[in-house]
């Protein structure tokens, strides 16, 4: 059973860059399909980029495309987001979530995921 763990949220000025680490252990994360996710607050967690186990094809939600970019090392066994030019509307907690069956979808939900991490805090205010 792969365990995750999220790291690399922060306080950040409106046009700055993040990057989210989602480390796992327990299992090799490439047999997984990974995806990251964001809740505001007093909204709904919101599926934002997914990163597929067969070929590593990328997904993203229509409100990041050109900003979110997902990426996987596999040596260290991590899963990075990569986020520029955050807004303000970005402030959320971010969780990654891995799925070893489903894969991938151009819609991301979480129901398709079932493992998660405890999430890291981004907050984008000037």
């Amino acid at each position: 059973q792969v365990q995750l763990v999220e790291s690399g949220g922060g306080l950040v000025q409106p046009g700055g860059s993040l990057r989210l680490s989602c480390a796992a252990s327990g299992a090799l994360l490439d047999y997984y399909s990974v995806g990251w996710f964001r809740q505001a607050p007093g909204k709904e967690r919101e599926g934002v980029s997914c990163i597929d186990s067969s070929d590593s094809s990328a997904y993203y939600a229509d409100s990041v495309k050109g900003r979110f970019t997902i990426s996987r090392d596999t040596a260290k066994n991590t899963v990075f987001l990569q986020i520029n030019n955050l807004k303000p509307e970005d402030t959320a907690v971010f969780y990654c979530a891995a799925n070893a069956i489903l894969g991938c979808t151009p819609i991301i939900h979480t129901e398709q995921y079932d493992y998660w991490g405890q999430g890291t805090q981004v907050t984008v205010s000037s």
